[in-house]
């Protein structure tokens, strides 16, 4: 097998990504899609001078001076008449600035007598929300490709947008193969272990956008596993284990018997080297991941996160930052590595440690870490201090 580069391996696999397609949804089911659209404003946001406090709007140039309150203004329901010299108008946060006023007097400085009120000094545009001060009309607001979190749908439904163009969700098929395996509640027999795979990459697949559909594992067998794929029910089919080419390692053989043809047939990374990626004579794509659950989480990572993204139009690229070792590390290897660890925040900058375990079996390790320190191939060591590639882990 031909060991690829992850920058390589990865470019193989998104280059056979189909593109996004799109479909409308109402803004309130828009959270954790990605837009397809454009979207701009169709007017100032505010679209009047507005309140930032309770208080009296006044001319600036009548303040000090005892002024007649001639009116009120509250949120949705203005004062429509034209302050004049000598008045004031009541005022509330957020309600439109009367004509002729140019500053608001917030009410804890004002002395209210019946109709009057006494208010002190106040400079012109004092506590007052310019109108288009937020946006403007025409402004673009958010740009296609942007994933939706509560904040964007917020500035979307300002501008008045009721519905959005989202990428219509990738449909994903999980499964994970082997005789060791067995769901819980299922009483596991004496050389068999839990699936932890499966749920936590259905998981995954699901905040990274795609619709999962998950089958239950299907055992070491040819034709049990040539089943399992024909009758996954996605565009991308996802395996877990079973990709390498030990003797009871049998995804690729089912999947050469529905056509596969190879785009990556194995990637220079720790851990995750038996990773492969191809198209069955159907058309459906296929992703297969290591059994072990770091293997498979870090190249779910890796190549997963970026399929799915790229299918909605997202960015792809893997977001890492810079972080300074806390450490001393030894040389690596030919393979890259990406290691769990854990960062740190204290004292205003980012440093990174790495668990001293990164055996791919431990699911306990990936728990705790909240990110992956990258090791380029053939790394020398790196002492404490060093700056470090570091790409952290989504934790809710």
């Amino acid at each position: 097998m031909k060991l690829l580069p992850v920058e390589a391996a990865r470019a193989r696999m998104l280059a056979e990504v189909p593109a996004a397609a799109a479909e409308t949804v109402s803004v309130a089911q828009a959270c954790g899609r990605v837009l397809a659209e454009d979207v701009a404003a169709v007017r100032d946001q505010p679209p009047f001078h507005a309140s930032a406090m309770d208080g009296y709007a006044v001319r600036s140039a009548d303040a000090p001076g005892l002024l007649r309150v001639v009116g009120e203004s509250a949120a949705g329901r203005g004062y429509d008449g034209r302050l004049a010299a000598g008045e004031a108008v009541r005022i509330f946060t957020g309600a439109a600035v009367p004509a002729g006023a140019d500053a608001v007097v917030i009410q804890e400085d004002a002395g209210r007598d019946g109709e009057r009120v006494t208010v002190p000094e106040v400079e012109a545009g004092k506590h007052i929300r310019r109108a288009g001060g937020d946006f403007q009309a025409g402004q673009a607001l958010l740009a296609a490709g942007a994933p939706l979190d509560p904040w964007r749908i917020s500035l979307a439904a300002a501008a008045g947008r009721a519905e959005l163009a989202v990428a219509r969700r990738p449909p994903v098929a999980l499964f994970s193969t082997g005789e060791e395996i067995v769901e819980a509640p299922a009483a596991p027999g004496p050389f068999q272990i839990y699936d932890s795979g499966t749920p936590a990459l259905a998981a995954m697949i699901a905040g990274w956008g795609g619709a999962v559909s998950r089958a239950r594992p299907v055992r070491d067998d040819l034709e049990a596993t040539v089943e399992a794929l024909r009758k996954a029910d996605g565009e991308l089919i996802v395996t877990v284990g079973g990709a390498s080419v030990g003797d009871h390692d049998l995804v690729r053989k089912a999947g050469a018997a529905l056509g596969l043809e190879l785009r990556v047939a194995s990637v220079n990374v720790r851990p995750g080297k038996p990773t492969f990626f191809g198209r069955l004579a159907d058309g459906r794509l296929m992703l297969g991941l290591p059994g072990n659950p770091a293997s498979a989480f870090v190249c779910a990572e890796m190549f997963l996160r970026p399929i799915l993204a790229k299918w909605q139009g997202a960015p792809v690229e893997p977001p890492t930052i810079p972080a300074r070792l806390e450490q001393d590390l030894p040389p690596n290897g030919s393979r890259e590595h990406w290691m769990r660890a854990k960062l740190s925040f204290a004292g205003g900058g980012v440093t990174v440690r790495p668990f001293p375990d990164q055996d791919s079996s431990l699911v306990t390790v990936f728990a705790a870490a909240d990110a992956l320190l990258r090791r380029q191939a053939d790394a020398p060591a790196a002492s404490a201090g060093e700056v470090v590639e570091v790409l952290p882990l989504s934790r809710a």
